[in-house]
């Protein structure tokens, strides 16, 4: 069994990939971009709807930039709880005895 660091940078484990929201609303908001694309598709001729399309790929790739430096800095900010946590484990254990 390989351990988590190993299977990150060998990319067999890609939270971004896995992730999936559990946000109540997260499945209604999918539908309705998906029926409000097709209607813009529908009234918008095949040129005018590609650069649409050009526009959702630029704003794919800024909230994917977005999530990417989130995720660092809850990482960096969780493994600095562990840190501090841990360079205090024994004043807690003392201080509680």
């Amino acid at each position: 069994m390989s351990s988590i660091l190993e299977a990150l940078y060998s990319g067999r484990l890609r939270p971004d990939e896995t992730m999936m929201p559990t946000h109540p609303e997260y499945q209604l908001l999918g539908r309705q971009i998906s029926i409000r694309t097709e209607q813009w598709k529908n009234r918008l001729s095949e040129e005018e709807f590609r650069e649409l399309e050009q526009l959702f790929d630029l704003c794919g790739q800024c909230d994917g930039m977005h999530s990417e430096a989130a995720f660092i800095q809850g990482f960096r900010l969780g493994a600095n709880m562990l840190i501090e946590v841990m360079s205090q484990r024994d004043e807690s254990i003392l201080t509680t005895s």
